[in-house]
């Protein structure tokens, strides 16, 4: 993958009608993760860790800041918030493709600067299976 521009990883939200950009993210970050079970005992040849393959939990979690681009969106994203509520999201990566599957709002922060814009701040984790597809 060549160098890609920031503004062009864009995060989206089925909200029931279609996928929808939610806010103007000025920066945003994307994490896959996993678990290690370790299965590591006396015998192990010089006493090295050993670890099971295909175990463990995988997740992903997203992060993303930046400013609502429409009253829609903000309303959209906090009542999913305080719902509580595991909705599909999806995020387009330039060149690379396309993630979608289920998330949770982790966490939702706003800020803002007397002389400024108000800002938010938000943190997803996966909540289940994820797919990925070509853009």
């Amino acid at each position: 993958m060549v160098a890609q521009k920031g503004k062009d990883l864009l995060l989206k939200l089925d909200g029931g009608s279609g996928f929808q950009t939610v806010a103007g993210l000025r920066s945003r970050r994307l994490a896959f993760n996993t678990q290690t079970v370790d299965v590591t005992d006396a015998e192990s040849a010089g006493r090295w860790r050993e670890l099971l393959g295909g175990a463990g939990v995988q997740r992903a979690s997203l992060t993303g800041a930046g400013i609502f681009k429409d009253q829609a969106s903000d309303a959209l994203v906090r009542e999913t918030f305080f719902a509580g509520a595991i909705l599909v999201w999806q995020v387009l990566i330039p060149d690379f493709g396309r993630i979608s599957g289920p998330f949770q709002i982790t966490a939702l922060e706003y800020s803002g600067d007397h002389d400024g814009e108000v800002r938010f701040e938000l943190a997803l984790e996966s909540a289940g299976s994820l797919a990925f597809g070509a853009v």
